[in-house]
């Protein structure tokens, strides 16, 4: 007996500019995996729409008249979730820090928008838009009551998975956390839980597009205790200080504290590689390492992870009960590579516990 064909996932789109709009729904109406069911120029009309269309994923434009897209997103995630990836010029900062507030209320990712068939990279732009909208149309949403509020579901009791085997740390000497789908807001958050004067350095791999990158490092600045800027090639990680790991390089660090970025080769078709990033620091200072391990698709970072557990480092995974997408902590919790497993809002006491009893 064969199975019922999928059928095409229906997408909103929410854009104020005609000729934008027109060309995503070209864009996306021409891959047979999808159907446009509303293409409209304002919140007021999107959020009308919703019932009636009942979309499986929105496209939503962040400069929009009358509400804007963030406020748009956490009406949607609060009176009626549905997936959400927000469409942003990459070149615009203010643009930048309203898309990425909007991932903090709800939205799941964040694309660079694009702007006409007759550039360069748009093939490459259509691609990833359409692979954006059709993954993220599969992700469980919950409803929000505001940014950075509480989950609306419980997916199961948090626990603490240490191993009193576990050697403990010699001092917490290096601080590497990585995520993917839902990683800006978890980040944020972890971040914020840091006391100004932390002793380490701390080095992020979050997968987003390259264009995004530079404005997400200067998002964290200004919401974190802790300075935060993209690392570069060469330079010595100071404590007290945020690395982000620049698009479409790998970054390693050294014993040292030297920073090391590369264009070796993708990793489980990921650039930066978390398990880049955590496999580094299995070689060069495991029983000095913390490495976190945060809401993702995929498998990245499980790996890298493992290998830092066994060589002596403390390694924690966020829990399915926080986590927006539980695969990247899913696999590394298969694989024994956490140490404890804990909600987000645990993981950041944590660290400071553990560098407490380190010193």
């Amino acid at each position: 007996m064969t199975s019922a064909p999928k059928r095409p996932v229906r997408v909103m789109i929410v854009e104020d500019s005609l000729v934008v709009r027109q060309l995503l729904a070209y864009i996306v109406g021409r891959d047979p995996r999808f159907t446009v069911v509303a293409a409209v120029p304002s919140a007021e009309e999107a959020m009308a729409e919703l019932d009636r269309v009942n979309p499986d994923v929105i496209s939503m434009d962040i400069r929009l008249p009358g509400i804007d897209g963030l406020e748009a997103t956490r009406r949607i995630m609060a009176e009626r979730p549905t997936p959400i990836v927000v469409f942003a010029d990459a070149i615009e900062d203010s643009s930048l820090k309203i898309s990425m507030n909007a991932l903090r209320a709800g939205a799941l990712t964040v694309v660079e928008k694009p702007v006409g068939v007759a550039t360069a990279n748009h093939d490459d732009l259509a691609a990833t838009l359409c692979t954006q909208l059709y993954i993220m149309s599969s992700v469980p949403v919950i409803r929000r009551r505001s940014i950075g509020g509480a989950l609306a579901r419980d997916r199961g009791k948090p626990l603490i998975a240490s191993d009193l085997n576990d050697p403990p740390l010699r001092g917490v000497g290096f601080l590497a956390l990585a995520a993917s789908t839902g990683g800006p807001p978890a980040l944020a958050k972890l971040l914020d839980a840091l006391p100004p004067d932390f002793g380490a350095p701390v080095f992020v791999v979050q997968h987003m597009g390259a264009a995004f990158m530079e404005g997400f490092a200067g998002w964290l600045d200004s919401l974190s205790p802790l300075r935060a800027a993209l690392a570069r090639e060469g330079e010595i990680a100071l404590p007290g200080r945020v690395y982000v790991a620049p698009g479409d390089r790998h970054m390693t660090i050294t014993a040292g504290g030297v920073i090391r970025l590369t264009s070796a080769a993708p990793v489980r078709g990921q650039r930066p590689s978390a398990s880049v990033l955590f496999s580094s620091l299995a070689k060069s200072a495991p029983a000095r390492t913390l490495g976190v391990l945060l809401t993702g698709m995929g498998e990245d970072g499980a790996q890298g992870l493992a290998e830092l557990r066994k060589a002596g480092g403390h390694t924690i995974a966020e829990h399915e009960s926080s986590a927006v997408v539980y695969g990247m902590p899913a696999a590394a919790v298969k694989l024994g590579a956490a140490r404890d497993v804990l909600p987000l809002d645990a993981i950041g006491p944590r660290i400071v516990d553990l560098a407490r009893e380190a010193a």
